[in-house]
């Protein structure tokens, strides 16, 4: 006769499967690596095997940090907690039988799902913004096309070149100062008038930076006014489309619901963010924008067994707007909650700041400091405090 002992009995296997590379779950897959559990097998589901940090993307279009310097690689990382990466999209889930689908016709079951996928401007109400325009995210191709401008200004400096950013949040302010740093750098380098590049910002609203105090929008409205950024406020794109010309370059024309029309040759989208519709279809709770709806406890209102964090979620007691300074903050209290239900112990609340620190970087080398209705002017120290900062947590999240 046999007798088996409790030690030969292995664990039961619970798949946790992570959808998405963002912040959150760069940190959580860290811990994990530091503080693993028995029995469970980790699967990250992702678009692509590196991710942008978000706080070094205005620094990298500037030209302060190098690709490799601002993207979090998730290799190493899953080989460091031993997760499986499967390099895929996610188009649906079965909540019903805890099913993942994906793209290529995987189908992966878990346990406890997690999400932090971003999110993506929404454009397609606008006319010819889906064909015409290039989005903010997925960052991937953003920088794509960047890289090809910067190329194009490099070889044909003497050439006028105007672009449009559609969108006056802080993604869109950064984005117009940091091209325009970088432009500006190759036509000084190239000895051509700085006037050949033209920057054309379009904002909805009556001011920029809605989500921050007035100090703030009045200093970035200043500084963006005095390098000779062409503000169009309470103007609302309705229709890009290709102008015919016989020109080599592109050319579209943007119209505005008040009948202005600017030509430019190159669109950046930098809107609202949006969510995908899979997770609705799939039954989720969600808020008006389609973005996941949870609690306290980083759980999702209506699927106990899935869990968000990152753009992707809405914190149903403590709406935040959609930055990466939160996404890094839900991190480790994500990590907690999702290592808490796999050991089957109760969860722990998380309350964000309601006020804190934001460095915003002008372009130049310099950054804004505000905080809650406190706001000080661009300096060289605010970006090399923001600067350690970021480098500081790219570190953190190495394997060595």
């Amino acid at each position: 006769m046999t007798i088996t002992t409790q030690q030969n009995i292995q664990p039961i296997v619970k798949n946790l499967v992570l959808i998405g590379g963002g912040h959150s779950h760069a940190i959580v897959i860290k811990m994990f690596g530091i503080k693993p559990l028995t029995g469970v097998r980790l699967i990250l589901i992702t678009t692509a095997s590196e991710t942008a940090y978000s706080g070094m993307l205005p620094g990298h279009i500037a030209g302060f940090y190098s690709h490799n310097e601002c993207h979090i690689d998730l290799r190493p990382l899953a080989n460091f907690a031993q997760v499986q990466l499967y390099i895929d999209t996610v188009v649906a889930l079965d909540l019903k039988n805890n099913k993942v689908l994906c793209a290529n016709g995987l189908a992966v079951d878990f346990d406890v799902l997690s999400i932090d996928i971003g999110s993506t401007p929404a454009i397609l109400s606008v006319s010819g913004a889906a064909e015409y325009a290039i989005a903010a995210k997925p960052v991937s191709q953003l920088l794509e096309h960047w890289y090809e401008l910067i190329a194009a200004v490099g070889k044909n400096p003497q050439e006028p070149i105007r672009i449009a950013i559609v969108g006056g949040g802080a993604g869109g302010v950064e984005l117009a100062l940091s091209m325009q740093s970088r432009l500006h750098r190759i036509l000084d380098e190239t000895q051509q008038p700085i006037q050949n590049l033209e920057i054309h910002l379009f904002q909805r609203g009556q001011e920029l930076m809605p989500n921050y105090h007035q100090s703030v929008r009045h200093q970035l409205q200043q500084i963006l006014t005095n390098r000779g950024i062409k503000l169009h406020l309470r103007e609302t794109v309705c229709k890009i489309a290709p102008k015919t010309q016989n020109e080599a370059k592109e050319v579209f024309e943007i119209k505005c619901e008040s009948g202005l029309t600017v030509e430019c040759n190159k669109i950046f989208w930098v809107t609202q963010a949006s969510a995908p519709a899979w997770l609705k279809n799939a039954g989720l709770g969600t808020d008006e924008q389609g973005f996941i709806l949870v609690e306290d406890t980083l759980q999702s209102q209506t699927h106990p067994q899935v869990f968000a964090a990152g753009d992707i979620a809405t914190m149903v007691n403590h709406p935040r707007p959609k930055a990466g300074v939160f996404a890094v903050r839900q991190g480790k209290p994500l990590f907690e909650n999702l290592q808490r239900i796999l050991l089957g112990k109760p969860l722990k609340p998380y309350k964000p700041q309601k006020q804190y620190l934001s460095l915003i970087g002008t372009g130049d080398g310099r950054a804004i400091a505000t905080k809650g209705i406190f706001t000080l002017p661009p300096h060289k120290l605010f970006w090399h405090y923001k600067d350690w900062i970021d480098r500081r947590f790219m570190k953190g999240l190495g394997t060595r």
